[in-house]
């Protein structure tokens, strides 16, 4: 029987610590709304699997089960108290494809990954315990910010039209993705289609949904084309997810030695630079929250960013053991928060607790990772989402991170950082952006690297460059 909530007063849940156990139906009311939409957007997690089939060399059936286990992670969120909806770090893939392809494919390749993963999560878990999470980006100055999600941006783009280095999808089907991706960018970005949306409720809902009616529109499009096949379907209710080949020969339970220390300490600028990517994520989990809350005066939604970095840190932690995940565990799914904040501001009876529709969503994307027809049905289509995934995610990348920078000179940084980190790796365009920061902002001008020197749109208010960054961000996968 659900324990209910004094007017006001935080979800119920079991202390433990600084995490507090909460349990569907017990100490939040099941969403059903949440739930199904949670069906239908699982889809979007599954697109991963290209990936890691192709960077890897895992068959789809083990890349469905590190998907299934990063799937099961999502719930550690709402379960130990952390009130959103996670997800990838998606801007910090790119680059993490490109740092693992320095490494010979099989198990130094899978060593360097499990490196990576396992400081990545232990970095995050201490941040989350000291509380220092938000002093350390603090040091960071803006164009390096800058500099890492422009590359971010650029990275991810590369990774879709390199001729013979990508993903390799958009050569097999260019007019798929090519419409497809016109009907995502539509969707999310243009503002006629905003002005319309608040004027109908069926482009309302449509809009709500992200880049998922683009996929869906690709399951017709791609083989109407002759591009992608139809889908296909057997006796099988549920999927058969490959564990035992998993755990055989792609973790450090089976046939992957230990990573030397050599990989631990060359994967440090992949650590720092996601971790900046992350922290931005952070940022806007307490931002959508904190502005959801004004609507709902009936509940005290408890956030803590240290709670929420030792979860997510946690989730890597055990993904490097388990099932090295290239998608990484990040801290929030931004375009499905605030799909979950907006319906929670319609009150009570349409969202009891922000905790109810956030984990009942997360509930609902892993049952569809188990279910046969649902996963048959996106198979063909998993190529052309995560090619409009790194397309979608170039264009924030590169939005917010020219937004991040405060003056002409943090711009210029980040445009020739951003570059070098895109086509030759993270440690060099960490290090490029520290370099040229140091000598632009040398003799005595060094607080301009952290302070506003001019406005890059002298045109635009403080508030209205804080709009568009939400407005990008809620876009975000």
């Amino acid at each position: 029987m659900s324990i209910k909530r004094e007017y006001g007063e935080v979800q119920p849940g079991i202390p433990l610590g600084p995490l507090t156990l909460r349990l569907p139906g017990i100490h939040y009311r099941f969403e059903i709304a949440d739930y199904l939409q949670g069906l239908l957007m699982c889809t979007v997690c599954l697109a991963i699997i290209p990936v890691l089939t192709g960077k890897l060399g895992m068959s789809f059936e083990v890349a469905l089960a590190i998907v299934i286990l990063n799937g099961t992670l999502y719930l550690a969120h709402v379960t130990f108290g952390d009130p959103v909806v996670p997800g990838w770090v998606t801007p910090a893939i790119p680059l993490l494809v490109a740092y693992c392809e320095t490494f010979a494919p099989g198990v130094e390749r899978m060593q360097s990954l499990i490196a990576f993963e396992l400081t990545f999560g232990l970095f995050c878990i201490f941040l989350g315990v000291t509380g220092l999470a938000k002093k350390f980006v603090a040091i960071i100055p803006n164009a390096v910010q800058s500099a890492i999600l422009v590359g971010a941006g650029f990275a991810a783009v590369m990774l879709v039209f390199k001729p013979g280095e990508g993903l390799k999808s958009f050569d097999s089907n260019p007019w798929t993705i090519t419409i497809c991706i016109g009907i995502a960018f539509l969707i999310l970005f243009s503002e006629s289609f905003k002005q319309l949306r608040r004027k109908n409720k069926l482009l309302y809902y449509i809009g709500n949904l992200g880049m998922m009616p683009a996929l869906a529109l690709a399951i017709f499009v791609g083989p109407m084309l002759g591009e992608l096949p139809w889908p296909t379907y057997d006796t099988n209710i549920f999927t058969r997810p490959d564990f035992t080949t998993l755990f055989r020969d792609f973790t450090m339970m089976g046939a992957i030695p230990l990573p030397p220390l050599k990989m631990f300490l060359t994967g440090l600028p992949m650590v720092i630079s996601a971790y900046i990517v992350v922290f931005g994520d952070v940022i806007q989990s307490q931002a959508l929250l904190n502005d959801a809350q004004k609507y709902r005066p009936d509940e005290n939604v408890d956030y803590n960013p240290n709670r929420s970095h030792i979860i997510f840190g946690a989730r890597n932690t055990i993904m490097s053991i388990l099932g090295p995940d290239i998608s990484m565990c990040g801290p929030l799914w931004a375009a499905m928060q605030v799909v979950v904040c907006e319906r929670y501001k319609h009150g009570p009876k349409a969202m009891e607790s922000i905790n109810g529709g956030a984990g009942s969503f997360r509930w609902g994307t892993w049952t569809g990772y188990f279910l046969a027809p649902i996963v048959s049905t996106v198979k063909p289509i998993l190529g052309v989402g995560l090619a409009s995934t790194m397309l979608i995610q170039g264009y924030v990348s590169v939005r917010v991170g020219v937004l991040k920078s405060r003056s002409f000179n943090d711009l210029g940084i980040a445009g020739v950082a951003g570059a070098i980190l895109a086509t030759r790796g993270a440690a060099w365009g960490l290090g490029a952006a520290l370099v040229l920061t140091g000598l632009i902002y040398a003799g005595g001008k060094w607080k301009k690297a952290y302070e506003p020197e001019e406005p890059i749109f002298p045109c635009d208010s403080p508030e209205k460059i804080a709009q568009d960054i939400k407005e990008i961000m809620e876009n975000e996968q």
